[in-house]
């Protein structure tokens, strides 16, 4: 029988699981469970994913898993401002390396099959980290944004390499160049970034007849555009390194100056104009 299991919940939410799991048939499905935020990835539901992810990954009767979202959006992305840490250059440029490095190492390490059903819009790391799945099914709603250019920032989730084999070069430029291109879902299946495109209120239903047949099937870990798993941990760790520099060069701290300020998050916007009027003199100790 199904069952939904109450897991870690947001210390700023009391009545709500961060993260839904339910289990049926061998099939785990974890819900990111943050409407409000758009399910955004904040530090604490990242920490939370990574719990419930490893606690599967440990649970023998859980054969395939399912990651999916609760409302309008998957998620709106990595909450950039909140998890930009303060401290020496030299240790804020390691510690955005191993954030980002262990942020993509979570679905790249990930054992068991993985598909991931975006019941609405993506935006960033939610849609690169999507790829590294076995499948990403969507719903006819959904949407797919990899604006990492428009704020100062390079390509990640592998999405420097894997993109190009994956949709080809034109398509890859148009999503992670300045255009910023955001393809629907049927948009998405036609340059091959998706695998399915799914009526809305069949998503689940279609996610977990998908996942039942490769249990069946004997179905194991794959991954896109025929990489292999150590292929996509050195991409991963290289583009960590820009990454890296990209979170603290002038214009990705300008932006997010523009951004807070223009959302009335005075007090962290202030932080990022500190840190951009400063940046010449820090700047000297990376």
């Amino acid at each position: 029988a199904t069952h939904d299991k109450i897991k870690t919940v947001d210390a700023h939410r009391t009545s709500e699981p961060l993260v839904v799991v339910t289990e049926n048939n061998g099939v785990a499905t974890l819900r990111l469970n943050h409407p409000r935020r758009l399910n955004g990835w904040t530090m604490t539901m990242k920490r939370t994913l990574e719990t419930e992810l490893r606690k599967t990954e440990d649970q023998d009767g859980i054969r395939a898993l399912i990651l999916t979202g609760t409302g309008d959006y998957y998620s709106a992305g990595v909450d950039l401002g909140g998890t930009l840490p303060i401290g020496h250059p030299r240790r804020l440029r390691a510690e955005i390396i191993n954030q980002n490095r262990a942020l993509f190492e979570l679905f790249i390490l990930y054992p068991k099959p993985i598909l991931v059903a975006v019941n609405g819009h993506a935006i960033g790391a939610p849609v690169t980290s999507a790829t590294l799945c076995n499948q990403v099914i969507a719903s006819d709603r959904a949407t797919f944004s990899t604006p990492f250019a428009k704020v100062g920032l390079p390509a990640e989730g592998c999405s420097s390499v894997i993109f190009p084999r994956l949709i080809g070069e034109t398509a890859a430029a148009r999503k992670l160049g300045s255009e910023g291109w955001k393809p629907t879902a049927i948009e998405a299946l036609a340059i091959g970034l998706i695998d399915a495109v799914v009526p809305h209120h069949q998503l689940m239903e279609d996610a977990q007849r998908r996942e039942e047949y490769w249990i069946a099937a004997g179905e194991t870990r794959s991954y896109p555009a025929g990489a292999s798993r150590e292929e996509l941990e050195l991409i991963n760790a290289e583009e960590s390194e820009r990454v890296a520099d990209g979170f603290l060069s002038a214009d990705f701290l300008m932006n997010q100056y523009r951004f807070l300020r223009s959302r009335k998050k005075t007090l962290p916007a202030l932080t990022f104009l500190a840190l951009r009027l400063a940046r010449p003199v820090w700047s000297l100790l990376l």
